[in-house]
């Protein structure tokens, strides 16, 4: 029984860890209706984000937020992890607002990366345009995800 147990645990974590579980949220008529109407950020915050994104965070996260590394989630020579995709193909739709701000302001060394703090660099307008425009490359599926995990606290 225990046996069982641990094998339902261990696979309960792998696929709600993966993009295999949100498969299961194919364009059902249901899943349609909780689909997120409306997203917390305005389009002038999307365009003040590309440009913000794009002065601050691409030579790392690449165009677009698409990421630089083939394989995001293998460390690197020196023990760090590479800076992951933001476009919602990664795991940034895992973490809350208030986690990326957090991220953004003290840097990526808690995660095991290299993210330099931006604190003292940028007003908390410009990290939410930041956000607003990385986000923007979620599709409704992904960003639904996040709002279900508590994704605007």
């Amino acid at each position: 029984m225990l046996r069982l147990y641990v094998v339902f645990l261990i696979g309960s974590l792998v696929f709600g860890c993966s993009d295999l579980g949100l498969s299961l949220w194919e364009d059902s008529e249901s899943d349609q209706a909780n689909m997120p109407s409306e997203r917390w950020y305005s389009k002038q915050q999307v365009q003040d984000g590309s440009t913000i994104f794009e002065e601050n965070c691409s030579d790392c996260h690449g165009p677009q937020a698409g990421g630089k590394a083939a394989n995001w989630k293998q460390k690197l020579e020196d023990g760090s992890f590479p800076p992951p995709p933001l476009d919602g193909s990664a795991h940034a739709w895992h973490h809350s607002r208030s986690v990326l701000l957090g991220v953004i302001n003290d840097g990526g060394f808690a995660y095991g990366g290299k993210m330099p703090a931006f604190k003292d660099v940028l007003k908390k307008e410009e990290k939410l345009a930041a956000i607003a425009y990385f986000q923007d490359f979620w599709d409704d599926e992904t960003y639904h995800q996040w709002e279900v995990m508590s994704g605007a606290r």
